[in-house]
């Protein structure tokens, strides 16, 4: 009998076949879920963080420039590709098998591309995608394995002696899929400036009241007026320079601070996760997050050029060569050992615990990174653009008008 993965009727590496391609389904259809809900999150309470540690962190894969190809999520491509690997092993023949084989082959070298890049230049792996690697692989295994053509001479005999006709099928099915996709990511991105944004507004001006930390930093990448809190825009934003949604939220913040120029006041709270300096939390995700806050806070004077630069090179201030450069290119490198800088961090790092818990997992209400006090609202998490801009713009008219804009009306005709 010829070897065979698939065709050669029921046997357990034909099962593990489909078991693999059934994984990278799953895995591909929680890799689009997360990027949808990362990207476009539906309200303000509703988003997706996944962020165990500096490294494992898939909402870094999420924001990244490999996230989606033209508006289609990545995860798709993986999602088709497990499909025709599972309806190979229910539906088999040579030709399918064949198809299936050069598929499994191309993707094996996709899975060690991206995982070098997430590596590599990401800095971070994403654990979902790391499901699907696992599966990818397994998928690709079996057919270098078991599949068909094993005794032929030669790799292109063996791995590219496809069906042109199955293939042409698959292409003309998989571009319709993404031109869906296409489509529904254009729908998302429209959506951000219209019905969820307005939702974002009614619902932030739905959040408790809260007070300013009993010490609001001085240190400001931002600044419209001499009193904090006489700007129509005041953001007291715990952040951490080691946090991925903090360089996201540094991103947006960056276009609204040039966007409401001379409106809005913008106060770095330090609050680095890592447990050599913060007791509020009991985390400790980011080494080297309290060596580089003491840096940044060593001089006053140099604070807003070493905040933009450290997020300018997120990925290289995790290392700890870059950040003793960096101390010596300010010269800073007196900041780990100065007593003063060092309380003077830790006391804003303290103010988190005068927050209630908002979390029976958490003692403290700033439990996490970002999170900001916004004109003495409290908003945990990132928002994209759209969204932060439209709270913004209702702050900005509250101030002129003198009384708070509730919500956002968009009249619709029925006729």
């Amino acid at each position: 009998m010829r070897t065979a993965l698939t065709v050669n009727g029921g046997s357990w590496p034909r099962a593990l076949s489909f078991v693999s391609g059934a994984g990278m389904i799953a895995a591909s259809v929680l890799t689009i879920r997360h990027f949808f809900l990362a990207n476009f999150p539906s309200s303000i309470f509703q988003g997706s963080f996944c962020d165990i540690n500096a490294f494992f962190n898939c909402d870094s894969s999420a924001f990244s420039v490999i996230s989606q190809i033209g508006g289609v999520p990545l995860g798709y491509f993986g999602l088709v590709v497990g499909v025709l690997v599972a309806l190979g092993a229910v539906f088999a023949s040579e030709a399918m098998e064949r198809t299936n084989k050069t598929i499994a082959l191309v993707n094996a070298i996709g899975v060690v591309a991206l995982f070098c890049f997430s590596v590599f230049s990401l800095k971070s792996l994403c654990l979902l995608c790391s499901g699907y690697y696992v599966f990818g692989l397994v998928s690709f295994f079996l057919f270098w394995r078991y599949g068909i053509d094993q005794d032929q001479p030669g790799v292109f005999r063996r791995y590219f002696h496809f069906s042109w006709r199955h293939a042409a099928t698959y292409a003309v099915v998989t571009a319709a899929g993404a031109y869906f996709f296409v489509l529904f990511h254009q729908a998302k991105v429209e959506a951000q400036s219209g019905g969820p944004a307005a939702r974002v507004v009614k619902e932030y001006y739905s959040l408790p009241r809260v007070a300013s930390p009993s010490l609001v930093s001085p240190f400001m990448t931002a600044k419209a007026t001499e009193r904090f809190e006489d700007a129509p825009i005041q953001v007291i934003e715990y952040a951490d320079f080691l946090c991925s949604d903090c360089l996201y939220l540094h991103q947006q913040l960056v276009k609204l601070e040039k966007e409401f120029k001379g409106k809005i006041n913008v106060a770095f709270q330090f609050f680095p996760l890592e447990a050599a300096c913060n007791t509020v939390v009991a985390k400790n995700l980011h080494p080297g997050a309290c060596e580089i806050s003491y840096m940044a806070a060593y001089d006053p004077q140099k604070f807003a050029a070493m905040h933009d630069e450290i997020f300018a090179n997120f990925r290289a201030a995790r290392t700890p060569g870059w950040r003793h450069a960096l101390a010596k290119k300010y010269g800073v490198e007196a900041a780990v050992t100065d007593v003063r800088t060092k309380e003077l961090v830790q006391r804003i790092i303290r103010t988190g615990a005068e927050y209630e818990k908002t979390s029976d997992k958490f003692a403290h209400g700033i439990r996490s990174t970002p999170t900001m006090i916004l004109n003495n609202r409290m908003v945990i998490g990132t928002l994209p653009y759209p969204q932060l801009r439209a709270i913004f713009q209702a702050l900005v008219e509250e101030h002129e008008r003198g009384q708070p804009k509730r919500f956002i009306e968009k009249w619709m005709p029925t006729r």
